[in-house]
């Protein structure tokens, strides 16, 4: 069998909070094929974005082991993309210049920025086009939508080409219409990268409309309590949102969020 591209076995997480401790996580196991998208839900603060912190090495596991392409990680991962729901573009640049941003501070881009800058450019101008913002390269993020921004925010995250990237509730701040337009935007440049990606996210609908696989997690300490397969063709469109397949995967998962908040 291939190698899983993430794998978590068996992981728990301990900290301190202000003095206090807390135990975020317990004996977490879930895999991410390559390629695959993937949604974890559940309720609010069961250590949902703390996977994504684990996933990207910013936070080391108490026990067991979290693993990219087979190898333990061990600190920070310059093959991880992420954006958040808010998308931080610093004021001062272009949105071209917020793309180029990786490139300028991850090796081993940063050592041949210079010389590859028309490339870059030009990478960053295609990934621009495809989420829609011809003619905005220039305009700084005060000029931009809320939406608009968070589309600057996905292409600096997938300008250096990361193997995964990792989403935390990237929609989240938006109205529900753009936000649903986004989902198409996400949609597209996953099919034309194909890098595996691991989203964090509330909106159930999103989940299902996105992704491969919807894990579920158990209030904290949080734990993989469901594994729903979403079995829908590709391109997927928001007219299939009213489907009753699609409609059933959402109350499946609803349902079982439901169980372990009570």
């Amino acid at each position: 069998m291939p190698t899983p591209c993430v794998e978590l076995r068996h992981v728990s997480l301990h900290y301190h909070s202000d003095g206090k401790p807390v135990h975020a996580l317990e004996d977490v196991s879930l895999t991410v094929e390559q390629g695959e998208f993937v949604s974890i839900a559940g309720p609010s603060g069961c250590g949902k974005t703390t996977i994504l912190k684990l996933v990207s090495g910013l936070m080391p596991a108490t026990r067991g082991q979290v693993l990219i392409d087979g190898q333990v990680v061990s600190g920070p991962q310059k093959r991880v993309g992420m954006a958040f729901q808010n998308p931080s573009l610093l004021p001062w640049r272009s949105a071209l210049g917020n793309v180029l941003l990786p490139l300028e501070v991850v090796q081993p881009h940063r050592a041949q920025f210079n010389t590859q800058r028309k490339a870059y450019e030009e990478e960053a101008r295609r990934l621009l086009h495809i989420v829609g913002l011809d003619g905005f390269a220039d305009k700084p993020p005060y000029q931009l939508s809320g939406g608009m921004q968070q589309r600057v925010a996905l292409c600096r995250a997938l300008i250096h080409q990361p193997e995964i990237l990792l989403l935390d509730e990237p929609f989240a701040a938006l109205d529900a219409f753009t936000r649903e337009e986004l989902w198409g935007v996400l949609q597209e440049l996953w099919t034309a990268r194909r890098c595996t990606v691991i989203m964090v996210t509330h909106d159930l609908r999103e989940a299902v409309f996105l992704s491969n696989h919807v894990y579920v997690m158990s209030k904290r300490p949080g734990t993989i309590v469901h594994q729903q397969i979403i079995d829908l063709p590709r391109p997927r469109t928001l007219a299939d949102t009213f489907e009753p397949r699609f409609v059933e995967y959402v109350r499946q998962i609803y349902d079982k969020i439901g169980e372990v908040r009570q």
